[in-house]
């Protein structure tokens, strides 16, 4: 199938992007990577009045670390997140989860900020936003404004964005060297969307326990979910088989996901536990080869 009818803009800065936005609100969709929001054109399940293509603007596309975050342009390119040297010092866990997105073409394509707001789900960068409490900078009429990632999601494919306002930024904070980190996923076929994916970071404190935990589940609801049971039990614990084991059956009691043609709520909680446990496991890994 082809799109409906629409009008197209290219606009060579974001006060050029908002004005058009100003002027069709709701009706407009801002165009970055495509990846998503051309197949859903096409099979009309959107049908924006105009595509506000925002390639030309240079200053969306960005790779930088400022104190403690780094700081991401929204129109920067996944493929160019999973190249980065500075990102793979500063935040490995972003990087191992941008590498689980489809297939390097579509990572040549797709951007940051497109994914997030975009607000699929099953996602990786929107699990990621979640798990290391990030948050996105916009841009709209009334001026520039941060939104943390849980004022963010509000369900499926919906998010606080207002429609005239602009993703322009992705803030995540860095990771220290003695953090552990890692992201399972579970997928039909290598690159199709995850039925269900955990990220998890863990501390330890001198005595070996675990001082803090940090776990998101994707595919598991309407929004990326936070497991706050499962990390405040992880708390104070020693890291064995019996204590991971526990914390990924309280993620699958947190989580409450819908069926589907392509799995059972059940499953996907089933899912859940297994994602969480060996996210939970290689990041535990990570923490000993890190002394």
């Amino acid at each position: 199938m082809k799109p409906a009818a629409f009008q197209y803009f290219a606009p060579a800065s974001i006060e050029e992007a908002l004005s058009v936005l100003r002027q069709y609100g709701e009706q407009a969709k801002i165009l970055a990577g495509g990846q998503s929001l051309v197949p859903m054109m096409n099979f009309r399940l959107v049908r924006p009045k105009c595509l506000i293509d925002i390639n030309r603007i240079a200053s969306l596309s960005y790779i930088a670390a400022e104190g403690g975050t780094l700081c991401i342009g929204a129109a920067t390119r996944q493929r160019s997140v999973e190249k980065s040297a500075l990102v793979r010092e500063k935040n490995g866990l972003l990087q191992e989860a941008v590498r689980l997105i489809g297939h390097p073409a579509i990572r040549a394509r797709g951007t940051v900020g497109g994914s997030i707001v975009h607000a699929d789900p099953t996602a990786e960068l929107p699990t990621i936003l979640a798990a290391l409490d990030g948050e996105i900078r916009v841009l709209g009429p009334r001026g520039p404004r941060t939104i943390a990632w849980r004022d963010l999601f509000v369900t499926y494919f919906t998010t606080s964005i207002e429609p005239d306002e602009i993703c322009t930024e992705v803030v995540l904070p860095t990771l220290p060297p003695q953090v552990g980190w890692a992201f399972e996923e579970f997928t039909p076929r290598h690159g199709d969307f995850s039925l269900a994916g955990v990220a998890a970071v863990l501390e330890t404190d001198s005595q070996g326990k675990c001082s803090r935990a940090r776990l998101a589940v994707a595919g598991a609801g309407p929004t990326p979910i936070r497991a706050f049971t499962a990390e405040e039990f992880l708390q104070g614990q020693i890291l064995n088989e019996t204590t991971l084991l526990e914390a990924g059956r309280r993620v699958s009691e947190q989580v409450d996901p819908d069926s589907d043609l392509h799995a059972t709520a059940e499953y996907r909680r089933h899912l859940a536990c297994v994602m969480a446990v060996r996210a939970l496991k290689r990041a535990r890994q990570r923490l000993h080869e890190r002394g």
